[in-house]
C-alpha cells in the first residue's frame, strides 16, 4: 500500500509545478587573467545542477531558467573556482576573469571540471561520478551501478546484494566512507550489500590503491568515498522525485527529497520505497552439490525483497563556521535463493515459493542500519578545523526453518531463550571520531594533521554460529603534506601510525556433542571460539608526485599500508551458506603489510583523450581462505573446509581509458582492466587469488545532441564488454569461461508544459546471453548472471524561491 501512496503523491507534486513558469537566459564569457577566452571552463548552476563548457570563445549559455536566485560556479583545471549567487528576474549576461591557482584546495564541487582537477592534484589513480551517471548507469544496487569504472567489479550474491571490488580486493580491504564517516556493517559477510540508499547519493570519489594513509588500516585496497547532496543557496527550497523502474525482477522504486535554506539554515528530507521480486536467469534449472534443481519461468525463487529509506540532513552555515548533522534509517528485508541455503535443495518446498515471485519465505534476512554523523568545521584565516562524529547501530537477523544437523537435536528445546528459526543475528555499534586541522602554509605549500578513532562492539545471537561476539578499538594519526613546485608540478607525502586492539569472546555449542576420551564416551558443549586478545600497530607511509604539462599528466605514488586481521579471520568456525563453505579462523594471524607502487599517464585534447594506470603490489603476509580436502559432515552440512592462512603475494595490473570524438556529436571509446595475482610462498605456491577478477573490456559508442527535436541533452549509448575466460585458479576452484554483453542506454531532458523531467534508459544484457561472473559466490552452483534487463527511471527536480519580508 505504501508504494501506491508515494507513488501517488509523486504525480501530484508533479501536477502542482507544471504551470505558470517564465524561463530566462544566463549567457556570457570566461577569460583567464589576459582576457584571453578560456575554452573548456565548467559552468554550473545550483540546486537544479544543469550547466555546460565554454566554447573556443569562452562564450556560454544556459537557458531554459526560472526566475530565482542560484549559486553559479566556474571552474578551469589550474585557475580558481569562482563561486557566486546571481538573481534571474529576466536575461542575464555574467562575463568573469579567472585567477590562477598554484594549489587548489579540494573542495567538493560536483562538475566535469572538478573530476579533471581532482585527478590532476591526486597521486593515487581515482575516478569521480556523480548523481547524473549514477541514473545512467542504474543496476541491481549501488556498486553494480559502478561497474563500468575501469578497475572496479563487485562481488555478487543475488540480485540486491554487492560489494565493491577494487582492483581484485574487497571487503575488509575496501573502506566506503559516506560524509566523512566511515560506514561500518558487517564488511566481512558476502550476503548482502551496502545499507545505503542510492538514490541518495549525489558523489561518488573512488580511489585505487591503498589510501590507509588517511582513512586507517581497512583502506588497503582503495576508498569508495560518497558525498550527499550539495547545500542550496539562501532563501530558495526544492527537491526531486526519482522513478524507477526493472523488468528482470519486476523492480519498482520511488524516492522524494525535499530540501530549503533561508539565511544561515538549511534542511534536506528524502523518503525511498523499493519493492523487487525474484530475478530471472537465462537457463531452467542449476546445478547444486549434483543435484539438478528446476527453475519455475527462470525465477531464481526467493529472490525478492523490499526497502525502506528515511534520510534527513540539516546545519548551520557561518562564514566562518559551519556545522551539518546527517541521519539515515535504511531497512531492508531481502530473501535467499532457496535452493542454496542450508537446506538440501530436493527438499524445497517449490509449489509454496513459485506461487508468487514477490513473496519472500524462509530462508530470508532483515538489516536496519541507523547512522547519526555530524561533521563541523570552523576556518580562520590559513588554518581549517574539522571534526567528523559518528554513531551506527547495525541490525541484521537470519531466517529459515529449523532443520538438525549433526548432534542438533530433532525438535529444538523449548528451555533456550531464542527462536528456532533464529539462525543468526549480528547487533553491531559503531562509534567514530576523526579530528583534522588543514593549514594553509603559504599558495603553494598545504599542511593536514589528522587523528582518527573507532570503537566496536558487536553481539550476536541464533542457532548458528559462524563468527564470535567481538570488541575492537582503532585509533591512528597522520600528517600529510601538499607542495605545489611549480604551476605544473606537485609533490605528496605523509606518514601515519596505528594501533588496534580487538577481543573476541568464547563461544560454545548449545547442544552437547559425544565426545570419546580413554574407552569412555561424555557429552560436553564443544567449543567452537575461544576468548582472544590481540593488539596490532604499525607505520605507514605515502609519496606521490604529480606532473601536468598543458595537455599531458603525469603521476606516481609509493607506499606502505598494514591491514588488522578482523575477527571472522582470527575466529570464525562455521558453516558460510553464501560461500558453500565451513570456515575456521587462524587466532595467530599477522597483519597484513603491503607496498604499492602507483602510476599514470594521461592526454587528453579537444577530440582525443587516452589514459593508463598501471600498478604493483606486494603482499608479505597475505590473508585468504584456502580451501582443502576436508568436508565437515557433522557440523557443516557436509561443505567444504577452508583454512584461513597467509602467503606472500604479488600483484601487478593497470587499467585504460580512451575516447575519440569522431564528429562533434559523436564519440568512441574503450575501458579496459587486467589484474594479476601470484602466490610466491605457502601451500598454494604459483596460483592465483580465489574469485580474481579476469581481464575485460568495454568498447562504447555514444551519440550526443544538446537538443533532438523536444529532448535536450539527448544520448544513445552503446557498450559491448568483452570479459576473457578465467583460467588462473586456487585448485579446486574451477575455471570460468569468458563472455560478451552488449548494453544499450538512451535518455535525456523533456519540458512537459515547462517543467524538465530527465529520463534514463537501458536495456542490460540486450541478447539475453547465459553467462558466468567469476567473482559472484553463485557461480559455485552453476547459476548465471541475471538475463534481459530494461531498466527506466524518471527523475524530476523542482526548485523554487523563498520570499523574505
Amino acid at each position: 500500500m505504501s508504494k501506491f501512496f508515494m507513488l501517488f503523491l509523486s504525480m501530484s507534486m508533479l501536477c502542482s509545478f507544471l504551470y505558470g513558469q517564465t524561463f530566462f537566459e544566463l549567457k556570457g564569457i570566461v577569460a583567464d587573467e589576459n582576457n584571453e577566452p578560456l575554452t573548456g571552463a565548467s559552468v554550473f548552476l545550483f540546486p537544479i545542477k544543469k550547466g555546460t563548457v565554454t566554447d573556443a570563445k569562452g562564450n556560454f549559455t544556459i537557458d531554459n531558467l526560472s526566475k530565482g536566485k542560484y549559486e553559479l560556479e566556474i571552474s578551469f583545471v589550474g585557475y580558481k573556482t569562482l563561486v557566486d549567487t546571481i538573481s534571474l528576474t529576466g536575461n542575464k549576461t555574467y562575463n568573469v576573469q579567472l585567477n590562477v591557482s598554484a594549489l587548489s584546495l579540494q573542495e567538493i564541487v560536483v562538475t566535469s571540471n572538478y573530476s579533471e582537477t581532482r585527478k590532476k592534484e591526486e597521486s593515487l589513480n581515482i575516478e569521480i561520478v556523480n548523481d547524473d551517471y549514477l541514473k545512467q548507469n542504474l543496476g541491481g544496487s549501488l556498486m553494480n551501478s559502478l561497474e563500468r569504472l575501469p578497475g572496479i567489479t563487485s562481488i555478487d550474491i543475488g540480485s540486491g546484494q554487492s560489494k565493491p571490488v577494487i582492483r581484485g580486493l574487497g571487503f575488509n580491504r575496501v573502506v566506503v566512507v559516506e560524509n566523512n564517516i566511515k560506514h561500518e556493517a558487517q564488511q566481512w559477510g558476502a550476503d548482502h550489500g551496502l545499507e545505503i540508499d542510492q538514490y541518495a547519493v549525489d558523489n561518488i570519489e573512488v580511489i585505487k590503491g591503498p589510501a590507509s594513509l588517511m582513512y586507517g588500516s581497512d583502506a588497503i585496497g582503495g576508498i569508495v568515498n560518497i558525498t550527499n547532496r550539495k547545500i542550496s543557496v539562501n532563501n530558495s527550497f526544492g527537491g526531486t522525485i526519482d522513478l524507477s523502474g526493472k523488468t528482470n525482477n519486476d523492480f519498482l522504486g520511488t524516492s522524494i527529497s525535499l530540501y530549503g535554506r533561508k539565511k544561515w539554515f538549511y534542511a534536506d528530507v528524502r523518503a525511498t520505497i523499493i519493492d523487487y521480486g525474484d530475478y530471472k536467469v537465462p537457463a531452467d534449472s542449476v546445478d547444486i552439490y549434483s543435484y539438478r534443481a528446476a527453475l519455475y519461468k527462470n525465477h531464481l525463487r526467493n529472490t525478492a525483497g523490499n526497502e525502506k529509506d528515511i534520510h534527513l540532513s540539516f546545519g548551520i552555515l557561518q562564514k566562518r563556521y559551519q556545522s551539518k548533522f546527517y541521519v539515515s534509517s535504511v531497512n531492508s528485508k531481502s530473501g535467499f535463493f532457496a535452493n542454496a541455503h542450508g537446506l538440501e535443495p530436493r527438499n524445497v518446498d517449490a509449489e509454496l515459493h513459485d506461487k508468487s515471485d514477490r513473496d519472500i519465505h524462509y530462508p530470508y534476512q532483515t538489516v536496519n542500519h541507523l547512522k547519526v554523523t555530524n561533521s563541523s568545521n570552523f576556518q580562520w584565516k590559513q588554518l581549517k578545523f574539522d571534526l567528523d562524529l559518528g554513531f551506527q547501530r547495525n541490525f541484521r537477523k537470519e531466517w529459515s526453518q529449523y532443520v538438525n544437523h549433526g548432534y542438533m537435536p530433532p525438535i529444538f528445546p523449548d528451555t533456550l531463550n531464542f527462536n528456532p528459526d533464529l539462525e543468526r543475528q549480528f547487533e553491531k555499534y559503531v562509534y567514530s571520531v576523526n579530528l583534522k586541522l588543514s593549514y594553509q602554509w603559504s599558495d603553494k605549500t598545504q599542511f593536514n594533521f589528522g587523528i582518527n578513532s573507532e570503537h566496536q562492539d558487536n553481539c550476536i545471537d541464533g542457532r548458528g554460529f559462524i563468527i564470535p561476539a567481538y570488541q575492537l578499538m582503532r585509533i591512528g594519526g597522520f600528517v600529510f603534506a601538499k607542495h605545489s613546485i611549480s604551476d605544473k608540478s606537485m609533490v605528496q607525502l605523509g606518514i601515519r601510525y596505528d594501533y588496534g586492539h580487538i577481543i573476541t569472546d568464547e563461544y560454545f555449542d548449545w547442544f552437547p556433542s559425544p565426545v570419546v576420551e580413554n574407552g569412555s564416551t561424555s557429552m560436553p558443549y564443544l567449543q567452537r571460539a575461544g576468548n582472544i586478545h590481540r593488539s596490532f600497530s604499525n607505520l605507514t607511509w605515502s609519496v606521490g608526485y604529480n606532473y601536468n604539462p598543458g595537455k599531458w599528466s603525469y603521476k606516481a605514488n609509493i607506499g606502505k599500508s598494514f591491514r588488522m586481521p578482523i575477527a571472522k579471520e582470527l575466529a570464525t568456525n562455521g558453516v558460510n551458506y553464501h560461500h558453500f563453505s565451513y570456515e575456521v579462523g587462524k587466532a595467530d594471524l599477522s597483519p597484513e603489510i603491503s607496498y604499492q607502487l602507483d602510476a599514470g599517464i594521461e592526454y587528453s585534447s579537444e577530440k582525443f583523450a587516452i589514459g593508463i594506470t598501471p600498478f604493483l603490489n606486494y603482499f608479505s603476509n597475505y590473508i585468504y581462505l584456502n580451501p582443502s580436502s576436508e568436508h565437515d559432515r557433522l557440523y557443516g552440512n557436509g561443505n567444504q573446509v577452508y583454512f584461513y592462512t597467509q602467503a606472500k603475494v604479488f600483484r601487478h595490473g593497470a587499467e585504460i581509458h580512451a575516447h575519440y570524438e569522431l564528429l562533434k556529436s559523436l564519440q568512441f571509446g574503450i575501458i579496459g582492466e587486467y589484474v594479476y595475482s601470484e602466490q610466491l610462498s605457502g601451500e598454494k605456491k604459483g596460483f592465483t587469488l580465489p574469485f580474481s577478477p579476469p581481464p575485460s573490456g568495454i568498447f562504447n559508442i555514444r551519440y550526443h545532441r544538446d537538443k533532438i527535436k523536444f529532448v535536450e541533452q539527448a544520448y544513445i549509448s552503446f557498450d559491448y564488454r568483452i570479459t576473457a575466460a578465467q583460467n588462473n585458479i586456487v585448485p579446486p576452484e574451477k575455471t570460468t569461461d569468458g563472455y560478451q554483453v552488449i548494453n544499450l542506454g538512451l535518455g535525456g531532458d523533456i519540458a512537459v508544459k515547462k517543467q524538465r523531467i530527465t529520463i534514463s534508459l537501458q536495456i542490460k544484457n540486450l541478447l539475453n546471453t547465459k553467462y558466468f561472473n567469476h567473482t559472484s559466490y553463485y557461480r559455485l552452483i552453476n547459476v548465471p548472471e541475471p538475463g534481459r534487463n530494461f531498466i527506466a527511471n524518471i527523475s524530476i527536480p523542482f526548485s523554487g524561491k523563498i520570499k523574505s519580508k
